[in-house]
């Protein structure tokens, strides 16, 4: 098991008016610990440039993570795009980031603005090399990583954004290396570092990009599990086998639901507090404090906030300032799934709540399924291992 884990996030500001992106984000996770992400770029804006950068994403990201060389990619490339009627010629630029076990790191660089890689939170000088292919010059790096290493991709309407209504004309390359010096957070996500960088881009042209921008972050980082507890089991006899295999976990451990923390409560012996915390958020219940928990949380109510952040997190990240700093249920169990977590382990418990089955109530043993499931299906697309065991 590779000790450093990638964790990729990507995001993508359409040019104002277009309904397509000209950028495109591919990511082959094999099954042998090794990634490849590729940011492709097409040449012009709009559907044209959406089909290059897709066949050119798919083209690289699949043949390299097979083992095929460089030059094999750039040949197929060539072959294979079609070639823009007006302007006669098959372009599009990228950016390969290719991972290997968690160890080491290569950069492959045509045309694109060069990786920013943040080392202790700050820009690194990486060396490279510059080989010809076919009469492209592609820049190439092998690095050795270390934990937090934080590579940040970019298409070049990041570049362009300097010339925005804002007309910031010091933002370079340089500049962004220093803007996401001054935002680095060692414990923020790589969709996180994505989301701040293009939002500055999208301030930067006044909410209209005047090019297609994509953002595209791989963090290095260590294992960490967090379990999540949902429910009493359905069986009153499975109960002490689900609390034992719940805090025999590793990690983090989250407990939602009222039942669910008093059982848990009695299982550690321990006395549950519920006395209202500090910072009450009258949307979200509030929490309560037990010895051996990290935290407890009310729980449909405050699960069903948790996926929508999730289902918001999994597109532009707009709701990151509802949940990335503020300390209710919601919010923190939010910065301990996404940001925290590599693996996931939910514990759901199926017995039925008398209390949710009164007629009008939208908090049915149904509802709470689902919510269960989707937090699942979330976590997945965030790239997060997850088990799911039912009691």
């Amino acid at each position: 098991m590779s000790e450093l884990i990638p964790d990729v996030g990507y995001v993508s500001l359409n040019k104002f008016g277009e309904q397509l992106c000209g950028d495109h984000v591919e990511i082959v996770d094999r099954e042998d610990g090794s990634l490849v992400v590729v940011l492709a770029d097409g040449l012009g804006s709009g559907v044209k440039a959406s089909i290059l950068s897709t066949l050119t994403a798919k083209i690289i990201s699949t043949m390299m993570a097979n083992g095929l060389s460089l030059a094999d990619c750039v040949d197929t490339i060539a072959a294979t795009l079609p070639v823009c009627s007006e302007r006669q010629v098959a372009y599009s630029t990228f950016t390969i980031l290719r991972f290997a076990g968690g160890r080491t790191a290569q950069i492959i660089q045509f045309d694109n603005p060069h990786v920013i890689l943040l080392r202790d939170g700050r820009p690194y000088a990486y060396p490279q090399d510059m080989v010809e292919i076919d009469g492209k010059k592609i820049y190439q790096a092998d690095l050795d990583l270390m934990e937090n290493d934080t590579f940040v991709a970019f298409s070049d309407g990041a570049l362009h954004a300097s010339v925005g209504p804002v007309l910031d004309l010091t933002w370079d390359r340089w500049a962004i290396g220093q803007f996401l010096e001054t935002m680095y957070d060692p414990n923020a996500t790589a969709k996180t570092v994505s989301s701040l960088l293009a939002g500055e881009c999208r301030r930067l042209y006044g909410g209209r990009p005047g090019d297609d921008t994509t953002v595209c972050t791989v963090r290095l980082r260590r294992r960490q599990t967090v379990s999540l507890m949902l429910g009493p089991s359905r069986d009153p006899d499975d109960e002490e086998g689900m609390l034992a295999s719940f805090f025999a976990e590793p990690g983090k451990h989250i407990v939602s639901g009222g039942t669910t923390s008093a059982l848990a409560a009695r299982h550690l012996g321990r006395e549950l507090d519920t006395t209202l915390p500090a910072y009450v958020d009258p949307e979200i219940p509030p929490t309560a404090k037990l010895e051996g928990v990290d935290l407890v949380t009310e729980g449909v109510v405050t699960l069903s906030r948790v996926v929508e952040y999730a289902q918001d997190y999994l597109g532009d990240n707009a709701r990151y300032a509802e949940w990335g700093y503020k300390k209710d249920g919601a919010s923190l169990a939010a910065r301990m799934l996404f940001e925290e977590a590599t693996d996931v382990n939910l514990y759901i418990g199926r017995a039925v709540n008398p209390a949710h089955q009164a007629e009008g109530l939208p908090i049915g043993f149904d509802r709470k399924m689902q919510i269960a499931d989707q937090l699942s299906d979330c976590l997945k697309r965030m790239g997060k291992a997850v088990k799911t065991y039912r009691f």
